[in-house]
């Protein structure tokens, strides 16, 4: 009988693999990899902590602190990674460009990645950097599911009503392709429904029912 969550197991024994500040410094381009992406301050290391049930990302009050792809190990052939935030302003600009190259060369080379998660922060949706985002998953044929972090920010209804209004966004600008939920790491809120999400892009489920 096939497991609920088979992800939930994995995620409970994640553990840090390696940093890479070039995409020749990465794993082997094999398995199943999912990466995590999000402007700085968007609750990215907050949200795969709380996923993890770990403290594998470096959480900061300074926006901008994750500047390598560090990769998290959930298996021998699956993979977590927490990619560098994007756009905080205090950044200097020749960091930033760093960033934006290596972030560029990762998403449009690796063979092994096979979704990304995308945080986007409840009260401030659909900045720039999240709708290139979304232009390159669309554009790629790259499965792309959005936290809307930091729900817990926001009333009930008013996280509702901002979850509803960012589905219509995308519908209208992207398409039917990319899924989108309310999430919060303090109050663990869509911690399933994201599982849910990554067990399928890490084909846990098809592993469990041929185990």
């Amino acid at each position: 009988m096939s497991i609920k969550n088979p992800i939930l197991g994995l995620c409970q024994q994640a553990s840090f693999l390696i940093s890479a500040a070039k995409v020749d410094q990465c794993p082997d381009d094999s398995g199943y990899e999912v990466a995590f992406a999000g402007r700085s301050n968007a609750g990215k290391s907050s949200a795969l902590n709380t996923l993890t049930h770990a403290n594998l990302a470096r959480t900061s009050k300074t926006p901008g602190r994750t500047q390598l792809l560090n990769f998290f190990r959930l298996d021998d052939e699956r993979r977590l990674v927490d990619l560098p935030g994007y756009g905080y302003a205090k950044v200097p600009i020749p960091l930033k460009q760093h960033w934006q190259h290596h972030l560029e060369a990762y998403l449009g080379s690796r063979e092994s990645l096979v979704g990304v998660i995308l945080m986007m922060d409840i009260r401030h949706p659909l900045t720039e950097f999240d709708r290139m985002m979304l232009d390159w998953s669309v554009a790629s044929g790259m499965p792309l599911h959005i936290l809307l972090t930091k729900a817990d920010k926001l009333a009930y209804g008013a996280a509702k009503n901002a979850l509803l209004k960012v589905r219509q966004e995308l519908r209208k600008g992207w398409g039917e392709s990319v899924s989108v939920q309310l999430f919060s790491a303090p109050k663990r809120q869509g911690i399933d429904e994201a599982h849910t999400v990554l067990a399928r892009w890490l084909e846990l489920e098809v592993a469990e029912e041929e185990a």
